[in-house]
């Protein structure tokens, strides 16, 4: 009997990953994962505390859904690409909901479009880009999301991670889908687990007869064990 498919929407909402573990999937550091996604103090007494930048489905359970790495990843191209302080990133999240009536902006289609790119033109201001820079910050953005299918409603439902340190350079063979072996990487054209592969090239089996186990391209199974590697 096979296994009810979830709906998108429930399956992008579970919670379903440890921070260490959605960290790895994101080459993040997981302590920078987990400042995201919990409240900090708003002052230096810490008598106010600020929201997370990014909401878990349930406050009372530490892991994360799919769109929370979703988010991770769009928000890693605002503070690790481009150094925006996390109080900048905050901010603007507000002003997304206050004044344009965006909720969960890193989530939001809209960013591609306006008010989007008013937002992220504010963003380039605040780390004093010039023109060139703006246009270059926006290009990076961009290449952030296309990393991501969205469903007919704009909602975020596959990712493609980088597989590279250089991210521009990497293919979109690796895929994120929360339907899919628990939401875990698989390479998209056989559904196997990047990490299955790697354990086996790890195990002294060659790129080769891998490849020939899955019918895969050998380029498939090395950015597999790329990925893997890198996290």
């Amino acid at each position: 009997m096979s296994r009810p498919v979830l709906a998108i929407e429930t399956a992008t909402e579970l919670p379903r990953y440890q921070a260490a573990e959605a960290a790895r999937y994101l080459h993040l550091p997981v302590s920078t994962l987990r400042s995201w996604t919990s409240a900090g103090p708003h002052s230096v007494a810490g008598a106010v505390l600020r929201m997370p930048l990014i909401m878990r489905p349930d406050p009372d359970d530490l892991r994360l859904s799919f769109s929370n790495l979703v988010e991770a990843h769009v928000l890693r191209a605002l503070r690790t690409r481009h150094k925006l302080s996390m109080e900048q990133v905050r901010e603007t999240i507000r002003e997304a909901e206050r004044l344009h009536g965006i909720r969960r902006l890193l989530l939001s289609p809209d960013l591609r479009a306006m008010p989007g790119r008013i937002l992220l033109d504010r963003l380039g201001q605040l780390i004093e880009l010039s023109a060139s820079g703006q246009q270059a910050f926006r290009d990076v953005f961009e290449a952030y999301l296309d990393r991501l299918d969205r469903d007919e409603s704009g909602t975020p439902f596959r990712l493609f991670p980088f597989s590279r340190r250089h991210e521009l350079r990497s293919p979109r063979l690796v895929l994120i889908d929360p339907r899919i072996s628990f939401g875990r990487p698989i390479l998209e054209s056989c559904s196997v687990k990047t990490l299955s592969i790697f354990e086996r090239f790890e195990s002294g089996e060659s790129v080769e007869s891998i490849a020939s186990d899955y019918d895969i391209g050998t380029n498939e199974v090395e950015e597999a064990i790329r990925y893997e590697r890198a996290a």
